[in-house]
């Protein structure tokens, strides 16, 4: 049974973990509006010389209609399939490292915030740096060995892949 002084201490880092997970994304969120309060503020003060401050507000309030419009029709709208054929076909084929690249080409976000906690993490504990370290050269040397040996059956004429060798 763990001890009690560890499970205090393992409840204390995640609050403490949480509180500032908290704090950084309010901070966060306060500095994004106050930009765009500023941008906004911006924008009116180098239109008014040559609209008037009524046309400088007009066009301001329209673009920021526009750009919320457009953000909004982005993120409801439905997902596009995929066009190309060798993501049409059974994915049972794709080397461990083609499906890494899928999943970081379609969760841009979510690989980032993989990475940095795993950068996080793997500086405090030598055993993960390591583990890490041999995950990633074994799936590096089994995509060599694939790409090797796609090239090798490209480079082998049609006649001569199916003769039995001698």
């Amino acid at each position: 049974m763990p001890d009690s002084a560890w499970l205090q201490g393992v409840l204390r880092k995640a609050v403490a973990a949480i509180i500032g997970f908290m704090l950084a994304f309010v901070l966060l969120v306060a500095l994004l509006v106050t930009g765009f309060y500023l941008l906004v503020n911006a924008a009116i003060l180098a239109l008014s010389p040559s609209l008037g401050e009524a046309g400088a507000l007009a066009v301001t309030g329209l673009s920021c209609l526009l750009l919320l419009a457009l953000f909004f029709y982005r993120m409801t709208r439905p997902v596009a399939a995929k066009k190309s054929g060798r993501e049409n076909k059974g994915d049972s084929s794709a080397t461990p490292v083609d499906v890494i690249r899928n999943l970081v080409r379609n969760n841009p976000l979510e690989a980032a915030f993989a990475a940095f906690t795993l950068g996080l993490v793997e500086q405090s504990d030598p055993r993960l740096k390591s583990l890490l370290l041999q995950g990633g050269m074994v799936l590096m040397k089994e995509a060599e060995a694939e790409q090797a040996q796609g090239q090798a059956n490209a480079d082998v004429p049609d006649g001569e892949k199916d003769a039995p060798v001698t």
